[in-house]
């Protein structure tokens, strides 16, 4: 298991990307092993495991009103264990607990080196590594009965990320789109967003966040959802995909 860097032009497909074994870790000047794969070789896990994932809720006014809450004055903030997070084509599990688990797909932002505490705008701006796409999967019925949301948004396999992160991005206006279906002949638009509708933006969620606790390099934000939640069921394949990213895909069945 080893980072990696993407190269080959992402919009040729994926049978023209290839992977450079990056030695170490990905944050600072990369030195490369001189080892390379075609991508379809080999296995892509989560980009990275952060120390903690830090989401935003009610962040697109939409999402807000289509569950019948506020859009709230400055950012609703919760956490999903790094116990949650799994990766592309991994298999989002089902609780016995629950049911009504629902997909969110969201932008997610990668905090590099040396992380932030009490930053400020222009600090925040400069400690984001990149950013991947993320699924911030929710048992909605817990969410609705416990009254706070770590049983609802903590499962394992409740955090899909992936499939790689995107460095240099403006994440200003980017389409996000969530897909379910049970085959890829038959994929059905569930949201369809832009970030351009955030209530608040990702300079100033890395900035408010790093006020309450210190980001360190790897941790995650989920900048919150769009409208379109909804159920996903044993036998679903979820995907999402942000412009100038690429496509997270994971298929959904039970616990064992």
């Amino acid at each position: 298991m080893s980072f990696g860097a993407v190269e080959g032009e992402a919009e040729a497909g994926p049978q023209g990307l290839t992977i450079a074994e990056i030695e170490g870790h990905p944050f600072g000047n990369l030195s490369f092993s001189g080892a390379r794969w075609a991508l379809s070789d080999v296995r892509l896990l989560s980009p990275i495991l952060p120390s903690k994932v830090v989401c935003v809720g009610r962040n697109y006014a939409d999402h807000a009103a289509e569950l019948g809450n506020e859009v709230p004055k400055e950012p609703l903030l919760f956490l999903k264990p790094s116990t949650s997070v799994i990766g592309p084509r991994d298999a989002i599990r089902l609780p016995i607990f629950s049911k009504q688990v629902e997909h969110e797909a969201e932008l997610a932002v990668v905090i590099g080196a040396p992380g932030a505490r009490r930053a400020d705008r222009a600090a925040a701006e400069r400690a984001i590594f990149g950013y991947t796409c993320a699924n911030d999967v929710t048992a909605r019925d817990l969410q609705r009965s416990d009254g706070q949301w770590t049983r609802a948004k903590g499962f394992d396999s409740f955090c899909p990320i992936g499939p790689w992160i995107t460095t240099g991005l403006d994440v200003s206006d980017l389409e996000i789109r969530c897909e379910v279906g049970r085959n890829p002949e038959e994929m059905e638009v569930r949201q369809l967003g832009r970030t351009k509708d955030m209530v608040f933006d990702v300079p100033g969620l890395v900035s408010y966040i790093s006020h309450v606790m210190t980001l360190l390099p790897g941790d995650v934000v989920l900048t919150g959802t769009p409208a379109g939640v909804s159920p996903l069921v044993e036998g679903d394949t979820v995907t999402v995909r942000i412009d100038g990213i690429g496509e997270l895909t994971n298929p959904v069945v039970p616990v064992a």
